[in-house]
């Protein structure tokens, strides 16, 4: 009935909840139910919220609060004695609004207090019914804000604390209101000795999230220690000498280890190179031919062919650029409409269907453009971008070439039985079969799938190694995983593998990409793949209607 929260009420108008008091007090005697009990419990806190965080609400609405509360006060004093008259006395409801209520009467001025009735002075309570039901009404605030608020003031507060209690928790400390009977030893005893283990144990708790914190901010130190050291070597040494020193042992070792953020861009240019040879100027002459036909597609939707492509198809694709961008990267906010990189990579997607009409768009492309475009400037991204998916392997997926996917698939499970053969067979008496996986990892080249900043390293190491690097980071995965594969389903298992858990770390896929052996009886990646494809076509072959005839 009240779905709003302890806290949501509190701020809420002091003025409607008095009405709202007037028309439940309306019914008379027949608040006499546990189910009215309740209905009267939620508003009252929202009084005693607004007692006990009145600071945080402001002195705004006062004249009209404490005419509202001694109204509510009056209206509670009523409700206390019918329930009283109807033997709700083992209430624990009832006992928790008398308890709010005698605590309110205690904070008002002394010249409202004067006015209000007797019955709420000579409220008894039983013996086990102490301080502790008080901050049943308190507790959802704590939980929701994470600061404790204060106990309301009473005149026996113990003055023997080591220190000043910080939380609701210490109430079991105080000793009872006058009102009610007093603590015996045992009990004392027993809630000095809770007390104790709450405080250690959050002490516990403290000193291992302080440890905790030295040791992130430590790795972290060292960390970006190491990648300054790394940025002046490349700058100084490698990049000047690239053509020399790329191969080189050192080199090698440092890509292992990532790429510094500040020469990333520059060295996945030189990585994946400019076979195409596209210059700025080029990349311009597209643009501006994909504007056009923006233009005109959302004139004119007559035409039935332009230049061998249905309008259909592109438009099609436009569209679909547009649904992409929008689910790019939807965490920074950077590449959705009206960010700052929304424009750019539209026009990079846009002129790319223009380079490339055979291709098209094909979903994926935009999280490939949206990574080369936070590392290098709109037209060096634009040409590392058709560069990059002019790569066989990717161009394989994106034109969709069934036939050279299965290849690839093909010689994926060769290394796959090799290196993790149990799981292997996991899969197999499932038949899942790795394209259930392995496409939209290949497709955006794990930047959608991984946290980005380990996508980019994996990125680094594709750059230095190619399309060998995506298929044993897929290994490398399902080795991290291992464990929790094998005691899965194929819904579980594909469920998993399609969303992996955003806590996986850089230092634990690494180290089991390393454990990863890519070598298959003495054959390396591209002699599996290329007697893959001498298997498929000897097949092919036998399997031809003139052959059988």
């Amino acid at each position: 009935m009240f779905p709003l929260s302890l806290l949501e009420l509190s701020v809420q108008s002091h003025s409607c909840l008095f009405i709202a008091f007037q028309n439940l007090w309306g019914r008379g005697s027949r608040l006499h139910t546990q189910s009215h009990v309740q209905f009267l419990i939620i508003p009252l806190a929202a009084i005693v919220a607004h007692s006990l965080y009145q600071p945080l609400l402001g002195a705004l609405c006062e004249r009209v609060f404490y005419k509202t509360r001694t109204h509510c006060l009056c209206l509670y004093s009523k409700a206390a004695e019918t329930f009283s008259q109807k033997g709700q006395k083992n209430s624990n409801q009832l006992y928790i609004v008398l308890l709010a209520g005698n605590y309110l009467v205690k904070s008002l001025p002394e010249r409202i207090f004067r006015k209000l009735p007797k019955s709420f002075s000579s409220l008894q309570f039983p013996a086990e019914i102490s301080s502790l039901a008080f901050i049943s009404l308190n507790i959802e605030y704590e939980a929701r804000t994470g600061r404790a608020c204060k106990p309301p003031p009473q005149s026996s507060r113990r003055k023997n604390f080591e220190f000043e209690p910080l939380s609701t928790t210490a109430l079991i400390l105080e000793d009872r209101p006058s009102n009610l009977p007093a603590k015996s030893v045992e009990e004392a005893l027993r809630h000095r000795q809770e007390y104790d283990e709450m405080v250690a144990e959050a002490k516990k708790r403290e000193i291992k999230e302080a440890h905790k914190r030295k040791k992130i901010m430590k790795e972290r130190f060292k960390q970006e220690e190491s990648i300054a050291s790394a940025m002046v070597i490349w700058i100084n040494e490698i990049l000047p000498n690239w053509e020399v020193m790329r191969s080189t042992r050192r080199v090698r070792e440092l890509w292992w280890q990532g790429l510094p953020p500040s020469v990333r861009g520059k060295v996945w240019s030189l990585a994946v190179g400019n076979e195409l040879n596209i210059t700025p100027e080029l990349y311009e002459i597209f643009l501006s031919r994909a504007k056009e036909r923006w233009k005109s597609f959302s004139e004119t939707s007559s035409e039935n062919d332009v230049e061998g492509v249905s309008v259909a198809d592109r438009e099609a694709s436009l569209e679909l650029i547009k649904l992409d961008i929008s689910r790019t990267f939807p965490s920074l906010y950077i590449f959705q409409k009206g960010g700052p990189y929304h424009d750019v990579l539209h026009s990079i997607l846009g002129a790319y269907t223009c380079y490339r009409p055979d291709v098209g768009y094909v979903q994926g492309m935009s999280f490939i453009a949206a990574v080369l475009i936070l590392n290098l400037e709109e037209a060096d991204a634009f040409i590392a971008f058709a560069n990059l998916l002019n790569k066989p392997c990717q161009l394989a997926f994106f034109r969709v070439d069934h036939s050279m996917m299965l290849k690839y698939f093909a010689t994926f499970e060769v290394f796959f039985e090799e290196n993790l053969s149990k799981l292997f067979l996991h899969f197999k008496s499932y038949s899942l079969t790795p394209d259930i996986y392995l496409i939209d990892w290949i497709f955006t080249l794990y930047s959608k799938s991984l946290p980005l900043d380990l996508a980019c390293r994996v990125w680094d190491v594709f750059c230095r190694d190619g399309e060998e690097f995506l298929f044993r980071t897929g290994l490398g995965i399902l080795r991290l995983y291992e464990d929790i594969l094998l005691q899965m389903d194929f819904i579980h298992i594909a469920q998993f593998l399609t969303k992996l858990p955003e806590d996986i770390t850089s230092e634990k896929l690494f180290s089991c990409i390393a454990a990863i052996q890519m070598q298959n009886s003495t054959k390396k990646w591209t002699q599996v793949f290329s007697s893959v494809m001498k298997d498929i076509k000897e097949g092919d072959k036998n399997n031809s209607p003139a052959l059988k005839s």
